[in-house]
């Protein structure tokens, strides 16, 4: 498994920006697709973004789309997630989370088909 550490959260007022770091370390990087998650005081982790190994595939959810942008560095084996327009909705412990699937230009929404987990970084927007 590949291990992964999140930054750069923190408290924000609404209609700030934040951009969260995920390191990863002790696999190949590239070989993973990435996707970001958050979970809320009192509800269910929920799917942010995902993108490809290549970078050339992301997606989206629609609560964030146009606000968020994920990308990645393979050379620095980093995956980010710039968010824009903060509400206080988008509170939430962010997680990062790794897939192993090389040169599979594919991510995927779904928790269950992430291998490893980074361990939060808190994001507080107040409005």
């Amino acid at each position: 498994q590949v291990q992964l550490v999140e930054s750069g959260g923190g408290l924000v007022q609404a209609g700030g920006s934040l951009r969260l770091s995920c390191a990863a370390s002790g696999r190949t990087f590239s070989d993973y697709s990435m996707g970001w998650f958050r979970q809320a005081p009192g509800k269910e982790r929920e799917f942010v973004a995902s993108i490809s190994w290549s970078g050339r595939n992301t997606l989206y959810a629609d609560s964030v789309k146009g606000r968020f942008t994920i990308s990645r560095d393979n050379a620095k084996s980093t995956v980010y997630l710039r968010m824009n327009s903060l509400k206080p909705e988008d509170t939430a412990v962010y997680y990062c989370a790794a897939d192993w699937s090389p040169k599979i230009e594919r991510s995927s929404t779904r928790g269950y088909d992430y291998d490893s987990w980074g361990q939060g970084t808190q994001v507080t927007v107040s409005s």
